[in-house]
């Protein structure tokens, strides 16, 4: 069962991100790219209609907006277009990573938060 959720959660990426590449290509209808742009960007955004730290509503809203509207999407994109997009988009997530630029990413963080909070600490110290 876990797999299966896994599987259907990886199909989900993979049309979200197809939608995106779908709502690019001219050959679309621009009704159907405007929703598509919509979908991709609710399911790709960390900001979500119900925050997901919300017990149980937090994911619910992912588990059902993100698949109807990749849903109403594919209705609306030609069967070969889509076909081709969605291949376009099982190949991109098949690139490697790079762990260097994950670290390098990471370590920009650590620096920006720290140096945040050696700013406040400051600003808050002197004005005790």
């Amino acid at each position: 069962m876990l797999d299966k959720l896994k599987d259907w959660a990886r199909s989900i990426k993979r049309d979200a991100h197809a939608l995106y590449l779908a709502a690019r290509d001219p050959r679309v209808p621009w009704y159907a790219k405007a929703l598509a742009l919509c979908v991709a960007g609710y399911a790709l955004s960390p900001i979500d209609l119900i925050p997901d730290f919300i017990p149980v509503l937090g994911y619910l809203d992912d588990v059902i907006l993100v698949p109807l509207g990749i849903w109403a999407v594919v209705k609306l994109i030609p069967t070969s277009i889509l076909a081709e997009h969605r291949a376009a988009a099982s190949l991109a997530v098949q690139r490697p990573v790079s762990r260097m630029a994950a670290l390098a990413i990471a370590l920009i963080w650590v620096a920006s938060i720290a140096l945040t909070a050696w700013l406040g600490y400051r600003y808050f110290s002197d004005r005790i």
